[in-house]
């Protein structure tokens, strides 16, 4: 079972819980024996709990030593010594042997307070020839076996019975106050309880506390072990998993695993020591009823077995369902523009309303299956008891239990029932969580296609200027791509320390692939992508990452501040670097005519503010981050073409030892670039400056005619 691995995050936590289980159940389990005895032996015995009285008359001991065989007579007349007032006492040495003198002084006791009772038999008369030595020891032991079989055949249970009712009346005849004594010992037992009770409840409290603080625990280390395994993840495990079902594992799964950790940690362990300890009592009661126990155990398990045949199937696809709802509302919300400019609210409306029914659907049935579950045992938990009432009373009748037996056993019978139920409703639960476990780890255990060296050539690198970017005989395709066909084909071309790069193509032609391949969100198929002649792939991650600064296709921003954001490399990053980088990027200007200024709030992924004002936050957040090389990816198309050769011109003139790489629609945004990579369905096919390339590449003037005119493009040339 995955989710019991997962308590290995916490042992002596889970070791405390179960020391502290194994004290609530103790208490669980001697309560009902102390009321039992506060039955029997306090109201039906008057708190008499010996037939070996403290205190005895002289005539009833001489009798019970007569009736005695010679070595219990020694042992009696040792554990009792004479007193002032004639009567016989209980020593201390006498005391510490109790239940052996209870065995010797049962039957005599019986004999000396009801031999009326018994037909042909006469103490008086057996006194006197005893001492006339008429008669032995041995025949008036023959004779007080006589007299058990007339009290018929109930062995020694009733007898004890009698023994008891005998030294009450033993002790009332010696001048004790039986009601003292009775309320003695009710008062001391209910203090026994009371404090059990109490005991019971600081354990209880003890292991709630600890299964809900060790829950929360495992449910925060899950939360932060997907957290960071995702954060490693490559674009392609987030595709593989989907955004909205790595949220659910996150969130949905972690949150069933934390509550089934609790009941596994309060309940499951619980359980068994409660049954194990129920049926260890049950034996020492009464054995002859545990049938009855057997029957509603099998019973039990019976309509567990049925309802989980029925309901098992429908929980493990209910985390699919949650996914998929997860996944369209997802979509609705992130394309709700687009949703009300195509007029498809009554569409999506029935889509998401499609993928809840379904859920809907399931949690109804698993829902209805279970609610015949408490019922159920109810009806099995009450039959029990009215059969355990019906046997038993047969037995107290027969004088073979007494009531406090029966009650007892009652309580213990719906102790072991209870944790049977128990089991058998967390065994419903656990493949449901199980099944959570499953996903949650299947995200743990995924690798990331993209992972660092063993020993990263990071300090091959230079520290300052421009970084060179190569590219060598590229080939690229999708793990997943239909029929295994390549986004890039034989790509070949270096970017010198300090240029400009720019890539244009139509729609499709990889040039998006390109910037990440330079970026490392995916390694080359075939052929080697190099920083400063070194493979990417000999790099750390983080070493690529610092020296080029990346400008996204789709602007983000995070919830927090403008300052904040653009300083996102370095929270620590200067005021006056924060300031510099905006006013680079164009943004100055919008951001210091806001009330709150650098301190703007900025909402979760910046909408905030409108998509321009996104791009030149983003390309600042670029810009602040001091990397020795500039990727933007198609991150001018939101702005104005004022504001577009503004930012060109300034990122000319203010960072022009670092590298630049524009991947562009526009050629009014390359044409001043040092070199143009011209790629078409994922292969270069033009390579030089724009000068070059409209005389000697037919895609690049067809894309440039296609947006400026004959008097534009000999502009750019003449420039």
């Amino acid at each position: 079972m995955r989710i019991v691995r997962y308590l290995k995050m916490a042992p002596v936590a889970v070791l405390l819980i179960l020391c502290l289980l194994v004290v609530q159940a103790f208490t669980d389990l001697s309560l009902p024996r102390y009321t039992s005895d506060i039955v029997d032996v306090g109201i039906q015995q008057s708190g008499i709990e010996h037939a070996a009285v403290d205190e005895m008359t002289a005539e009833t001991f001489e009798a019970v030593c007569m009736m005695a065989s010679e070595d219990d007579e020694a042992t009696l007349r040792a554990a009792y010594e004479q007193g002032d007032d004639g009567a016989y006492h209980l020593t201390a040495e006498g005391a510490s042997d109790r239940e052996a003198l209870d065995k010797i002084v049962e039957m005599p006791l019986v004999a000396v307070h009801y031999a009326d009772q018994v037909p042909d038999f006469d103490l008086a008369q057996v006194q006197q020839a005893y001492d006339a030595g008429l008669v032995t020891k041995g025949q008036i032991s023959e004779a007080l076996d006589e007299m058990r079989a007339q009290m018929g055949d109930l062995g020694d249970s009733i007898v004890a019975q009698q023994a008891v009712a005998a030294a009450r009346d033993e002790l009332e005849a010696a001048g004790v106050d039986v009601s003292a004594v009775q309320m003695g010992y009710l008062l001391r037992t209910g203090g026994i309880m009371l404090g059990l009770a109490a005991l019971g409840m600081a354990a209880s409290i003890g292991v709630g506390f600890l299964a809900a603080r060790t829950a929360a625990r495992i449910g925060r280390t899950l939360r932060g072990r997907l957290f960071r395994r995702v954060v490693t993840f490559s674009d392609a495990e987030v595709q593989s998993f989907s955004a909205a079902s790595l949220i659910t594992r996150a969130t949905n799964d972690v949150q069933q695993i934390q509550m089934v950790s609790v009941m596994l940690l309060r309940m499951v362990v619980y359980a068994p020591i409660l049954a194990i300890g129920g049926i260890v009592m049950v034996s020492s009661t009464n054995v002859s009823m545990a049938w009855i126990i057997v029957l509603a155990v099998v019973c039990l398990f019976v309509v567990i077995g049925i309802l989980m045949a029925l309901a098992m199937p429908r929980f493990k696809i209910m985390q699919k369902l949650i996914d998929r709802v997860n996944l369209v509302a997802r979509e609705m919300l992130t394309g709700l523009p687009v949703i009300r400019a195509f007029d498809r609210q009554r569409f999506e409306e029935e889509r998401f309303d499609g993928a809840n029914t379904d859920l809907m659907r399931t949690q109804l049935f698993t829902n209805r299956v279970m609610t015949f579950m408490m019922p159920a045992m109810m009806l099995i938990m009450n039959g029990v008891s009215v059969l355990i009432v019906w046997v038993g009373g047969s037995y107290i009748d027969n004088g073979t239990i007494q009531t406090g037996d029966m009650i007892a056993f009652i309580t213990y019978s719906m102790v072991i029932i209870m944790s049977f139920l128990i089991i058998g409703m967390v065994s419903i639960m656990l493949p449901r969580a199980n099944v959570a476990a499953e996903r949650v780890d299947e995200v743990l255990a995924a690798r990331s296609s993209i992972e660092d060296p063993a020993h990263p050539r990071d300090g091959e690198l230079p520290t300052s200027g421009g970084a060179e970017i190569a590219f060598h005989d590229v080939t690229f395709s999708y793990s997943d791509a239909e029929g295994g066909e390549p986004v890039l084909s034989h790509l070949d071309f270096t970017v010198p320390s300090g240029t400009t790069c720019a890539f244009i193509g139509s729609t499709g032609s990889g040039k998006s692939t390109v910037a990440k391949l330079v970026m490392r969100f995916y390694d080359v198929t075939d052929g080697s992508v190099a920083i400063d002649g070194v493979d990417v792939r000999e790099l750390s991650q983080a070493a690529v990452r610092r020296t080029v600064g990346y400008v996204p296709q789709k602007a983000f921003l995070f919830s927090g501040t403008v300052a904040s954001n653009i300083a996102y490399a370095d929270e620590g990053l200067p005021e006056d670097r924060v300031r510099e980088a905006a006013r680079i990027a164009q943004a100055a200007d919008f951001v210091e005519a806001k009330d709150e200024g650098y301190d703007a709030p900025i909402s979760q992924g910046g909408t905030n503010v409108s998509g321009g004002q996104r791009q030149r936050l983003a390309i600042a957040r670029a810009v602040a981050s001091n990397a020795r090389a500039l990727l933007f990816d198609d991150s001018f198309s939101a702005l104005d073409y004022r504001t577009d050769a503004r930012l060109r011109a300034e990122l000319a003139a203010s960072l022009g030892d670092r590298t630049l790489l524009i991947v562009a629609q526009r050629v009014s945004t390359i044409m001043d670039a040092d070199q143009i990579v011209v790629l078409e369905d994922g292969r270069m096919v033009g390579k030089g400056t724009h000068r070059e390339l409209l005389e000697t590449c037919d895609a690049y003037r067809e894309i440039a005619l296609s947006q400026l005119s004959e008097e534009e493009l000999k502009g750019g040339e003449a420039a």
